[in-house]
């Protein structure tokens, strides 16, 4: 009996069934859709199953998100800008620098001692020079340098020494007689000024940097200012009064400055160097003056080769060197601000002497001493206690002279 059960449900049923009815004809044997599970539940065809989407759903993949696309799509634009800027800067930048080139006296190049090496890799001396023919008080014809400075780097200590010399020490000029120092401007331009530094210390000079304090502010102000640390209250005497009446010049104090860091203006930083008589202080001199035009060409220069003047060297590359005349090429510009960005320390030396109240300062053996720091041949000491103003000597970056 169960024999017979079996071998009649093997056989053909004689119709198919329908939800409407059932037809006559041979049962089809088609294969189960893909996707559905058979009815018999055997596992194996789970994995073709396909969600159904509605019309028109069909079989969709579901989108990725590719952000690893986006991302380097985005890199490829910025490294795009970056390059044209770094290129319309380097053009403005040039343009300025060419006019700076045409500026410096031809005799100038001559008295130079030729640069050995690249200067980001080898030691180099940088005269910087200035002159301070202000369109006030007289002094348009002045052609006196009032400050005088020696910048040596030394790449492969990631070092920097800056070398003030006062405009009043008492020299031997070649060609002419034993005066002030700054007077070898005055007679043969900067040719006869670097002749005249050379000779007095014995340090080659290997490029030369005038800037013409009367336009300083002009490049100060296109930088954005600087941060200059006061390191002592100052209240001048009644110099370059702001006012225009007489009865109000009268009545002003004179300039001030407090202690501490300042952000300062062109005019502010310009007025900030030219200040001789502090009312504060009265052991303030001339070697006082020139370690604050020191400060304030340092923190220029430094914010000359900062990057966020990369930024706008594309509108003001060609305007920011108007108050310069130099030697220096665009390339060697670029190099002087890779030294700076490397200098791990920073020493501020100067020369000095005794003054006898006659307007000059004479100079003594501890100069020679001085020298062979700023060279690297000594280690750097600060003047001697009781030295006074007119002690030469160095200190580091975070130092102040007493």
């Amino acid at each position: 009996m169960a024999n017979l059960t079996r071998r009649m449900a093997r056989e053909e049923k004689p119709y198919r069934v329908y939800r409407g009815g059932r037809a006559k004809g041979k049962v089809p044997t088609s294969k189960p859709r893909p996707g559905r599970t058979p009815s018999n539940g055997s596992p194996g065809r789970a994995e073709n199953r396909v969600d159904y989407r509605g019309p028109g759903g069909g079989s969709r993949t579901r989108g990725k998100p590719r952000w690893g696309r986006r991302a380097a799509i985005a890199g490829l634009v910025l490294l795009v800008v970056v390059v044209v800027w770094a290129v319309a800067s380097w053009i403005a930048f040039s343009s300025g620098v060419k006019d700076a080139n045409k500026r410096l006296d031809q005799n100038a190049k001559t008295a130079l001692v030729s640069q050995n090496g690249l200067l980001m890799s080898h030691p180099t001396t940088i005269l910087m020079l200035g002159t301070d023919n202000a369109r006030v008080g007289g002094r348009q014809g002045d052609r006196h340098s009032d400050s005088i400075m020696l910048l040596r780097t030394d790449p492969s200590h990631h070092r920097l020494y800056y070398l003030s010399i006062p405009r009043d020490i008492e020299v031997p000029i070649p060609g002419s007689s034993t005066q002030k120092i700054n007077a070898a401007f005055q007679i043969g331009g900067p040719a006869l000024a670097i002749r005249t530094i050379r000779q007095f210390t014995g340090i080659d000079v290997n490029h030369v940097m005038v800037v013409n304090f009367a336009d300083f502010r002009d490049l100060i102000d296109a930088l954005g200012g600087i941060d200059v640390t006061v390191p002592k209250p100052i209240r001048s005497n009644r110099f370059d009064c702001p006012f225009s009446t007489q009865a109000r010049c009268e009545q002003w104090q004179g300039w001030r400055f407090e202690k501490g860091t300042q952000h300062m203006s062109g005019q502010r930083a310009l007025i900030y160097s030219r200040i001789r008589e502090n009312r504060l202080n009265p052991g303030d001199s001339d070697i006082t003056r020139a370690l604050r035009q020191q400060e304030v060409m340092q923190q220029t220069l430094s914010k000359l080769a900062s990057a966020s003047t990369f930024f706008r060297l594309p509108f003001s590359g060609s305007k920011l060197l108007a108050p310069i005349a130099t030697d220096l090429s665009t390339m060697q510009f670029a190099q002087l601000g890779w030294v700076k960005f490397r200098a791990g320390s920073t020493l501020h030396c100067r020369l000095g002497g005794n003054d006898y109240g006659d307007g000059y300062i004479t100079g003594t053996q501890e100069n020679i001493s001085v020298v062979q720091m700023v060279l690297g041949n000594s280690a750097p000491q600060p003047p001697p206690p009781g030295s006074g103003p007119y002690g030469p000597g160095c200190v580091t970056g975070n130092q102040t002279f007493k």
